[in-house]
């Protein structure tokens, strides 16, 4: 049986990473790197690899990470969301670092991993193509089998930060077999890449990557050959949750700044929060972001004990789908017009809404996902 309390580490974590990006990333150091070209703060990454150690939170003291478990990044990713934190650290080590440990090479972890932990590399996945589609038979991008090593030939889409990514994982067709597709690890400034920076509501640099016949050496591999997907799904599953955790700090964020707008903003000679409406909108909300909560650390929990659910997982992400939006939306409407201007911070997180819907599967993929572990 899950026990929801925090470990004293656990709480520790929490408080401390609440009190550094209190003070390292307000709104104000947000809006800021929205409009930069980097759309992160090298400054604020050093400081969160050296003085925290946070790129290295969940990875071996070997390699010079702090040994921690999965619950404990879970509950670091609920903080970066509540600050929506801007910057490579989940595509770097969520999304890169993690897989690496798993199914890399000695040579391969000893290699990369500790300048992950140092916040020495930033990386990316290299996983969408247009079609965006989490599955094998999506893949399309080539890699062709030639005397110096595979050329890599096609498309990539919405890989995040990958204009600032020292290396990639790239997702690549070796076979004609549906799940036939293997992970290459890429340096991101290999000739033959182009990469473009997609415009987006959220302004959170995704990127479209263009590779025309790239060079790699055969042992660049990550796994087996042909095998690739099995990681793809690894990766899924873990990246997801702690998507959701994201997620769930950003809702929790939301509701603590309205429940203090409408207890403070007077209307008719008294504060908008007595006004039953409001009240029902927050009421529901709250009981939306708690099921959240549950979700979210239950599914985070399996993982941590190695008891890893796909269908809690697909629960959790189709449940933070819908929960951050039904929670800004009402949340705007408690503020009033002022709610959609760029003055007040829940616009911020408002933007970010359907970027985490469609990042790691819609509702609807994950909703179908639910139903397979139904068995329907």
């Amino acid at each position: 049986m899950m026990d929801f309390g925090l470990s004293e580490g656990q709480e520790m974590l929490r408080v401390s990473a609440a009190d550094f990006l209190g003070k390292e990333c307000p709104k104000s150091k947000v809006r800021e790197l929205e409009e930069d070209d980097r759309g992160y703060d090298p400054g604020l990454w050093a400081k969160m690899a050296g003085e925290m150690g946070w790129m290295g939170l969940v990875l071996p003291e070997k390699y010079g990470g702090a040994d921690g478990d999965f619950m404990d990044l879970a509950i670091l990713l609920e903080v970066m969301g509540r600050n929506i934190v801007p910057g490579p650290f989940f595509s770097t080590v969520v999304l890169c670092a993690l897989p690496i440990l798993e199914y890399g090479t000695d040579e391969q972890k000893g290699s990369f991993i500790p300048k992950v932990a140092s916040g020495e590399q930033v990386w990316s996945l290299a996983l969408t193509e247009p079609s965006v589609a989490y599955k094998a038979s999506a893949i399309e991008l080539r890699a062709s089998l030639e005397q110096e090593g595979y050329l890599l030939t096609g498309t990539k889409f919405l890989v995040p930060y990958a204009h600032a990514a020292d290396y990639l994982l790239v997702v690549a067709r070796t076979s004609e077999a549906t799940e036939g597709v293997s992970i290459f690890l890429v340096n991101g400034k290999s000739p033959g890449i182009k990469v473009e920076v997609i415009p987006t509501m959220a302004r959170d640099k995704m990127c479209e990557l263009t590779f025309d016949k790239v060079i790699v050496s055969k042992d660049s591999i990550l796994g087996k050959v042909g095998q690739g997907w099995d990681i793809v799904n690894f990766i899924l599953q873990g990246a997801s949750v702690l998507k959701c955790a994201e997620v769930l700090g950003s809702c929790e964020a939301v509701m603590e700044m309205t429940n203090t707008y409408i207890k403070e903003r007077v209307q008719f000679d008294r504060p908008i929060g007595s006004f039953q409406t409001l009240q029902h909108r927050m009421v529901d909300r709250f009981i939306d972001v708690e099921g959240l909560r549950y979700l979210v650390y239950e599914a985070a929990w399996e993982i941590s004990t190695g008891s890893t659910s796909d269908l809690h997982i697909s629960m959790a992400k189709a449940k933070a789908n819908e929960v951050y939006q039904r929670t800004c939306i009402d949340c705007i409407k408690n503020y009033g017009a002022i709610g959609f201007t760029a003055d007040q911070d829940i616009g911020l997180y408002y933007r970010r809404v359907k970027a985490a819907e469609f990042f790691l599967g819609d509702t609807d993929f994950h909703r179908e996902r639910v139903a397979v572990g139904l068995g329907l």
